[in-house]
């Protein structure tokens, strides 16, 4: 951003030179992206000497812009649209992954800020395969996954009626593995919340509910029992936990609370 001290100086410089060295539009209607030799001028620089100057997108690098680049060529920064919906599941009846994707609605430029990632994966699990046949069931560890990917679960049935919002499991989280806090991608970031010693919440919905997925949450087992979980989106990130209460809602902080997949 140019200072109120360098527009000062300009000015004075422009007046004093009289007829000698004219300002001729420097960057006007010449932005380019990229380095762009042939998109250039003669006419002050940002270094304050009179010659040839340039209104591409590295001059910033270089240090050779035109005195008035950053008013004539302002950073554009890359404009994305919102996400689309979640796909389903890669593969049925199993822990699989699912995707959702966004378009760029304007490249950046000048400088401006690049572009997000474009593609974000999930970790999900349905519950009948592509014929629409119910999967079977099969003993193993409770799998969970964020809340923030469970909003997009349905609330009523095919004929409108409100399904059964489920209930809330608390658990004590005895052992995690150390892969739970290792990844980086987007998708798996709420694994790191997931502590040895700290009370966590797992949300029983439809249609974990309804395919009796939160078997493994050990309602129907003693308090003393030591149960596994495992995170849907990350294989490696499992560990045991145990029932602390059952209640209607949840009531962890945020970024406490799963939801059975």
């Amino acid at each position: 951003m140019v200072s109120f001290l360098e527009v000062v100086y300009w000015v004075t410089v422009l007046c004093c030179l009289g007829q000698k060295h004219l300002v001729t539009g420097g960057c006007s209607g010449k932005c380019c992206r990229g380095r762009n030799m042939g998109c250039s001028t003669t006419d002050w620089r940002m270094d304050r000497a009179f010659a040839k100057c340039y209104c591409d997108e590295d001059c910033i690098k270089t240090k050779d812009c035109c005195f008035d680049y950053f008013t004539e060529c302002p950073a554009q920064d890359c404009a994305a649209s919102a996400w689309s919906f979640w796909s389903g599941c890669a593969k049925p009846c199993q822990p699989s992954v699912r995707v959702r994707v966004r378009q760029v609605e304007q490249q950046p430029g000048n400088g401006g800020d690049p572009c997000p990632s474009l593609e974000e994966r999930a970790g999900c699990r349905e519950y009948r395969d592509h014929r629409g046949s119910q999967c079977g069931l099969s003993s193993g560890p409770a799998f969970i996954t964020s809340l923030e990917f469970g909003k997009g679960r349905p609330k009523h049935d095919s004929y409108g009626n409100p399904l059964d919002p489920g209930f809330c499991m608390e658990f004590k989280m005895e052992s995690r593995t150390a892969h739970c806090t290792v990844e980086n991608r987007p998708h798996t970031l709420w694994m790191r919340y997931i502590t040895e010693g700290f009370k966590v919440c797992v949300a029983c919905e439809p249609p974990a509910l309804q395919n009796r997925s939160c078997q493994g949450d050990g309602q129907e087992s003693n308090k003393e029992a030591v149960l596994q979980w495992q995170a849907v989106g990350n294989p490696h990130c499992r560990g045991t936990w145990k029932k602390v209460q059952k209640t209607p809602q949840c009531t962890c902080p945020t970024q406490h609370i799963f939801i059975f997949t």
